[in-house]
């Protein structure tokens, strides 16, 4: 009896602290139904006096969201693309290869994690202007992919290192070669830490602001969304309801992604450090 009172406690303990960690998200689709007057006013009460749908067409069309939201698609999903396959490569060599220095180059790599990403922007800048693709979706692209990833390199490692070896051994004398044996059996293997790399770098790069806002300066119609926030602030006032109509917008996908993959994303995480 004790027990079950403990538990129910706990529970409600919990569904409160989740209530309060969740509680800025519902205020801000609350705010987004709201007039800027009323948004002032309201404090935290959470039911708007009328929904204003309106906020939302206003950002979506207005405020070139539908042109926003479309090039952060397209700079998602290849800049994910990207990252699994260099990750995906760079793991299974660092799992199965065994060469001179190999601890030490692990080391080295997992120092770099501590760069600030904005020590890294000047050459990375400099790159893409001498390969012309400044003020492009491509140039974003590639500045999103730069780098090493490191994370996603060691998940992956742990994940090759803890296969058996006798699966290469038998695609060796099936007549597979490196490459071969990783993309048709390896690979296929590691969907877990597929999904849970593809998860982070998703929202990661859809969330992403400085290297979209440096690389689509002087193009404002290649902003992400992210960047184009800024389209609500004014010199002399800020559109607050249409902001957070916008960051609604922009927060849905990856809430929709994490849902329907959060079973692949555990699985991934607990498969990579366990054993």
């Amino acid at each position: 009896m004790k027990r079950k009172l403990s538990l129910s406690s706990l529970h409600i303990l919990l569904l409160i602290i989740g209530l309060i960690w969740i509680y800025p998200f519902i205020w801000m689709i609350s705010a987004s139904l709201k007039k800027n007057f009323e948004l002032i006013s309201s404090g935290l009460k959470l039911l708007p006096e009328k929904a204003q749908w309106v906020n939302y067409a206003r950002a979506w069309n207005e405020a070139n969201f539908s042109g926003y939201f479309l090039n952060t698609v397209i700079i998602t999903i290849f800049t994910v693309l990207i990252i699994l396959v260099m990750c995906a490569l760079t793991g299974y060599a660092l799992a199965r290869v065994d060469f001179p220095g190999k601890k030490l180059f692990i080391l080295v790599i997992t120092g770099t994690m501590f760069i600030p990403k904005g020590y890294t922007i000047i050459p990375i800048y400099i790159i893409i202007k001498q390969l012309g693709l400044l003020n492009t979706l491509g140039g974003v692209i590639l500045a999103e992919s730069s780098g090493a990833h490191v994370l996603f390199i060691l998940l992956f490692m742990a994940y090759f290192s803890k296969l058996p070896k006798e699966l290469e051994e038998s695609a060796i004398m099936d007549g597979c070669g490196f490459f071969r044996t990783f993309w048709s059996i390896m690979l296929p293997l590691s969907k877990p830490i597929i999904a849970t790399v593809a998860i982070m770098q998703f929202i990661w790069t859809w969330n992403s602001f400085f290297i979209p806002f440096v690389f689509t300066l002087n193009k404002p119609e290649l902003r992400t969304l992210a960047v184009g926030m800024y389209s609500f602030v004014g010199e002399h006032s800020v559109d607050w309801v249409g902001m957070t109509a916008a960051a609604t917008i922009s927060l849905i996908p990856v809430i929709i992604i994490f849902i329907v993959f959060q079973r692949f994303f555990i699985e991934g995480v607990s498969g990579s450090v366990k054993g």
